[in-house]
């Protein structure tokens, strides 16, 4: 999975999954319809690739992830501050808050995370 990239419609389609998983793909094909106005056959063709991607599993017509989505995205995340910032996440938080203020809830929340994972 560390190598598994999607674009921003996949995502969009991969987060329907994720919010009614389990899900029929009946059912899915109707939530790809109203949301994103896809026909069925742009539903199975998505969903195939995200499939092969090991995403996803469809068993029987019925659609699960094997990743959720709070691992998929850590790990992109990851991969992100690793490529952009050298790994350096002191790196990224300062090019992040370079041109955004944190409000105090955020501040307070970072500093939890940083005693919580701290060595």
């Amino acid at each position: 999975m560390d190598n598994v990239q999607i674009g921003v419609i996949e995502a969009r389609f991969a987060d329907i999954i994720w919010k009614n998983e389990p899900v029929s793909s009946t059912q899915l094909v109707k939530e790809c319809e109203k949301t994103l106005g896809w026909k069925k056959s742009t539903t199975f063709t998505v969903l195939k690739r995200l499939c092969e991607k090991g995403l996803f599993i469809n068993n029987n017509g019925s659609v699960s992830s094997l990743v959720s989505r709070d691992d998929f995205y850590a790990v992109q995340s990851n991969r992100f501050v690793e490529e952009s910032f050298s790994g350096s996440l002191p790196g990224f938080l300062a090019a992040f808050t370079a041109n955004k203020k944190l409000n105090d809830e955020d501040i307070e929340y970072l500093k939890k995370l940083i005693k919580e994972h701290g060595e």
